[in-house]
């Protein structure tokens, strides 16, 4: 029988591999009305970003090799680039291959959780940077010339960190008993990926 903390952190990384769109960059009708607590919710319902920051601290607590500051790279350089992402996009700077690179983000990131690859921090930070680049300039082109651009991107980063955070405390409850049931969710959000770049072929 399941413990109450490893069903919770079933929970959390099964929401992770849920798809309702053949759109890499779901959710955002969240944006219609801007400010905080609509870049806030976007992540949550946005299933691109839900699965991608999920995964992204599965991958950190599952390749730790013990707690401490290395949890800390993945997440934290998503965050960072995904924020150098919507500067851009505010800045109306026009980066090719968005939407594949969304989905991309996705298998790579599932494929991340399945394997519990163990890279260097550094450049566990930059490799999933490099794909919260895409995921901030579809974010930044949606909202420029908005008023309130930088609250609904406050909202944004702070729910993202929260996702992270998530990410990290079900990895880290599953990476002892039931490792499958996080590589089972890495699967899924590998799936998930996998299905739109197939689509958008």
């Amino acid at each position: 029988m399941l413990s109450p903390r490893t069903k919770s952190a079933l929970i959390l990384i099964a929401a992770s591999a849920l798809s309702m769109s053949a759109s890499a960059h779901t959710g955002v009708e969240a944006h219609s009305h801007s400010g905080f607590i609509s870049g806030f919710v976007h992540p949550l319902f946005g299933l691109d970003h839900l699965a991608a920051m999920v995964a992204v601290g599965l991958w950190s607590a599952l390749a730790a090799r013990k707690a401490g500051p290395e949890l800390a790279w993945g997440p934290v350089g998503f965050a960072a680039m995904l924020l150098v992402g919507v500067v851009l996009g505010l800045q109306g700077v026009i980066v090719p291959a968005v939407e594949p690179m969304i989905a991309a983000s996705l298998l790579v990131t599932g494929l991340l959780v399945v394997s519990r690859l163990r890279v260097p921090g550094l450049v566990a930070a930059l490799g999933v940077g490099t794909f919260a680049l895409f995921h901030g300039v579809a974010h930044g082109l949606e909202l420029a010339g908005e008023a309130s651009a930088w609250p609904t991107l406050a909202g944004m980063l702070t729910a993202t960190m929260l996702l992270h955070c998530a990410g990290l405390a079900a990895g880290w409850a599953l990476r002892s008993r039931q490792v499958w049931l996080a590589r089972a969710a890495g699967a899924g959000v590998a799936a998930f990926g996998g299905s739109l770049l197939l689509q958008m072929a």
